[in-house]
């Protein structure tokens, strides 16, 4: 779920989706030399409708267009929209929320995809023509998370107000807004935590949507504590590769004093500081606790064959490996407004997290109960954790959910905990041997051929 990742996502999900199967080859082509078809009568024409795009934007209460810009030859628009930091009592103040509106034709389909985090002030950035507006030729809004990137209270946070009913209505409001020009089809859609968020969106504004398609969206309820996860790594490749990366993540922990030194360094270098965490050994074990977490979720079962025998490895042979293959340094960054804390505040509070118990590190942690996020987080930003949202959205994904459709990755951690879809034309789909990144890349080409042809129904796409 962490957010240096998405455009990586974004790489795999294109090469995937759109390279690697012939099942949208003849259809998507022609739709879209069907639809160009009435703007072929001239330059001229073209700017004339997207001017009149921008007026009728502009024309929108709270909207405001910041840059304009074309991506193949169709308007581009940053925006921002003035939403309230309290939907419930409006008069509390305002934000302004960033958004970005590729535009097409009234008449398209829009996907509105949601990446959770901040969005890139790259406007040729590729998560502004992503896989589904691709496939679906439609247009295309993204919206950036409040609380995140630019999209912030100019107070100050209130970080009561982050929360998952509030960007809900956040969307809401967007929707609505936005529905009176992009009159087509509405899928949403986002990937991890932005998954997540699709869905939540869907759950408590189940009439803004017609589709929505969420990929590894992680589904932490109190209800089903960590089984799933433990389950995971019990089962996750093969056992001797299991064993193979405990072992080394012990050794980690074991040779702790004589490879602090080369955390430190490294840190040093990237401008890493552990102000929050306190120490570099807190940071030091906070980031081996997370590594075999990252080793399976961004790396291949090719990767077995790289590790190095822990006992007989050398200091270097180990960290070196390590910091190949999952061990990410958790730092002050975690805790920066914009990005850091918003997801860690969210996490604490609403989204939860796995709490593993570790047994094969039995005796060799230092700091018992670090591994969470209010551990990241200054004492000001740190909240408690209220499941009750996160059962409530499990409870209704699975019962009166309509039209979702779930993808996951069968090596993924993020993965192990999954959202069941209801039996309302909703779907879900695992891909084997799929880390985090790979969902769509090594779905079987008769399941991709099901899920796209679902997704094309919905939008309304022959």
């Amino acid at each position: 779920m962490r957010k240096r990742h998405d455009k990586r996502m974004l790489g795999l999900l294109c090469a995937g989706v759109l390279a690697g199967s012939a099942v949208f080859a003849g259809s998507a082509p022609a739709a879209a030399k069907v639809a160009d078809a009435p703007q072929a009568a001239g330059t001229a024409r073209a700017h004339a409708g997207a001017e009149d795009i921008r007026d009728r934007l502009e024309s929108i209460p709270g909207m405001k267009v910041v840059r304009a810009t074309e991506q193949q030859g169709r308007p581009l628009y940053e925006l921002t929209y003035t939403q309230p930091v309290d939907h419930r009592n409006p008069a509390a103040g305002t934000f302004d929320q960033h958004l970005v509106l590729w535009h097409k034709a009234t008449d398209k389909p829009t996907v509105f995809f949601t990446p959770g985090y901040s969005l890139p002030s790259d406007l040729s950035d590729p998560s502004y023509d992503h896989p589904l507006t691709q496939i679906l030729d439609a247009n295309q809004i993204s919206v950036e998370h409040r609380y995140f990137g630019d999209s912030r209270p100019s107070a100050g946070e209130d970080w009561s107000k982050l929360t998952v009913q509030q960007e809900a209505a956040d969307e809401h409001r967007i929707t609505r807004a936005l529905r009176g020009i992009e009159k087509g089809k509405w899928i949403g859609t986002g990937s991890s935590k932005g998954g997540a968020v699709a869905t939540y969106h869907e759950r408590f504004y189940p009439d803004d949507l017609d589709g929505v398609v969420a990929v590894v969206a992680p589904n932490d309820t109190p209800k089903q504590g960590d089984r799933g996860y433990e389950r995971f790594f019990k089962t996750v490749g093969t056992a001797e590769c299991r064993a193979a990366v405990n072992a080394v993540q012990r050794e980690m922990l074991v040779r702790r004093d004589a490879l602090l030194p080369a955390f430190e360094a490294q840190a040093k270098a990237e401008g890493t500081t552990f102000d929050v965490l306190g120490s570099a050994d807190r940071a030091y074990e906070y980031a081996v606790l997370d590594q075999v977490w990252g080793f399976w979720m961004n790396g291949t079962t090719a990767d077995c064959a790289t590790l190095p025998d822990a006992k007989k490895a050398t200091d270097d042979e180990l960290y070196s490996w390590s910091k190949e293959h999952g061990l990410y340094i958790f730092g002050d960054g975690e805790a920066a407004p914009g990005g850091g804390a918003a997801f860690n505040r969210q996490a604490a509070t609403q989204l939860g997290w796995p709490a593993l118990r570790n047994e094969h590190l039995e005796g060799l942690l230092r700091h018992p109960g670090l591994k969470q996020p209010n551990s990241l987080l200054p004492a000001a930003v740190q909240g408690p954790y209220d499941g009750r949202t996160a059962t409530d959205v499990d409870r209704w994904v699975r019962t009166k959910g309509e039209r979702m459709l779930f993808l996951y990755a069968g090596n993924d951690p993020w993965s192990a905990e999954q959202f069941t879809p209801s039996g309302h034309d909703s779907h879900r789909y695992v891909a084997p041997g799929a880390n985090h990144w790979q969902a769509f890349e090594k779905l079987p080409p008769e399941q991709l051929a099901e899920a796209v042809g679902t997704i094309k129904r919905w939008a309304d796409v022959k």
